[in-house]
């Protein structure tokens, strides 16, 4: 297995190769879960003339924006069935990508601080272990054992009275995995394109065959958009509305520090998160923007609410110094799970809606976007994810059940 210290990305980051006439799969959007769709389209599907179709430079989005965290302790079936399919591909994807990329099961905190985030969480727990979740309910002394610097005080304006614990859970390092991803899906004889935006698309009657790019036109047996916070933008280019909204996602990183942070601590009811990357800062984030929008910079509002929680749950961090901020841009589905299928348009695949959970999902969401688009079916574990359940009503409402927004 190798081991890099960093990215071994100035070969892909500088071949950008011109556009083929044709491909037998388009991937719009070379974010991670982009690159894993293209991996696994020519890893486990064999279809090697695969293009990545990038607007700007390869993981240069949300990938490059996120907060790390990896875990699969959802509340409903659906969602952790492919959370955890994700996580135990995390768990094997360093070797299988001979790739470093630094992921740290160093375990997640859900805590609770009133007594119904102690009924739920108590249920979830319950069934995160009937469906093969690692999960735990630990009661707030216990939850100073892992993470001494959580303030357990009984007299704060927001007491702890517990958390739940997913010990595999942990962080990686995101831009790592992209290069990883990137790396394997071109030794498999995927074309990376950068800077290269998707206009428009090329159609049969109601069937796509192509897309039009800033770089010509570019036909294709099968097309899948991977373009978090600019779905909506792109399903309307072909003809069809999706039920998503793009807003900012808030975060922010600290000076480096020395390791004072063992885990990974989330508080809906404050609603912060916070983890200690590799390198030493301190990554937290928060909430999305209440208003739609494509800003990628951060929200003071937000940010001082960002702190202000932080400081609540540890106060060692009041002498912490803020380095910079940010926002990415999610798409938010009405019942923020994702959305993973076929669209009103033929051979036109559709991956979004994962609001703040992409992350975590990408082993997954590449594989079963990849099975989609290869066998024109859903895979098992992203057919409760499809676009008609706005139709049919069977919602996979997390946003309202889990222990934090996504």
């Amino acid at each position: 297995m190798t081991t890099n210290p960093l990215p071994e990305h100035p070969d892909l980051l500088w071949r950008n190769p011109e556009p083929k006439p044709s491909y037998d799969a388009i991937v719009v959007g070379g974010g991670g879960h982009g690159l894993a769709t293209a991996y696994y389209l020519a890893r486990n599907h064999g279809i090697g003339n695969v293009a990545v179709l990038e607007k700007g430079w390869l993981a240069g989005g949300n990938m490059a924006r996120n907060t790390t965290i990896i875990r699969s302790n959802y509340l409903w079936d659906e969602s952790a069935g492919i959370y955890e399919f994700a996580l135990k591909q995390w768990e094997r994807l360093p070797e299988e990508l001979d790739y470093d990329f630094l992921f740290s099961q160093r375990g997640v905190l859900n805590l609770a601080h009133t007594l119904q985030d102690v009924r739920e969480a108590r249920r979830r727990v319950d069934a995160n272990r009937l469906n093969g979740v690692d999960a735990e309910w630990l009661e707030a002394e216990e939850v100073a054992e892992v993470c001494p610097i959580v303030d357990i005080s009984p007299d704060v304006r927001y007491p702890v009275l517990g958390a739940t614990f997913q010990p595999r859970a942990g962080i990686a390092k995101h831009d790592h995995v992209a290069w990883a991803f990137a790396r394997a899906a071109d030794a498999l004889g995927v074309d990376l394109i950068q800077n290269c935006a998707v206009t428009g698309f090329v159609k049969d009657g109601d069937r796509v065959v192509g897309v039009r790019t800033t770089r010509g036109t570019v036909n294709a047996g099968v097309v899948g958009l991977a373009a978090a916070g600019h779905s909506g933008v792109l399903a309307e280019q072909a003809g069809f509305r999706l039920p998503v909204r793009s807003q900012p996602l808030q975060a922010l990183v600290s000076e480096l520090y020395e390791p004072v942070h063992p885990t990974v601590v989330m508080s809906n009811h404050v609603h912060v998160y916070v983890s200690q990357a590799h390198k030493g800062e301190l990554v937290m984030g928060a909430g999305v923007d209440s208003y739609n929008g494509y800003g990628r910079r951060g929200s003071f509002h937000v940010i001082e609410k960002q702190m202000a929680a932080a400081i609540e749950l540890f106060p060692i961090f009041a002498r912490a110094h803020v380095l910079r901020t940010w926002g990415g841009i999610v798409d938010v589905s009405p019942d923020a799970s994702p959305i993973i299928g076929r669209t009103p348009v033929e051979n036109l695949y559709v991956n979004c809606g994962w609001g703040t959970g992409g992350f975590k999902a990408t082993p997954s969401a590449g594989w079963t976007m990849a099975h989609t688009m290869a066998t024109g079916e859903p895979h098992p574990l992203n057919a409760p994810f499809s676009l008609e359940r706005f139709t049919t009503g069977a919602l996979i409402d997390e946003h309202g059940a889990a222990a934090v927004a996504h």
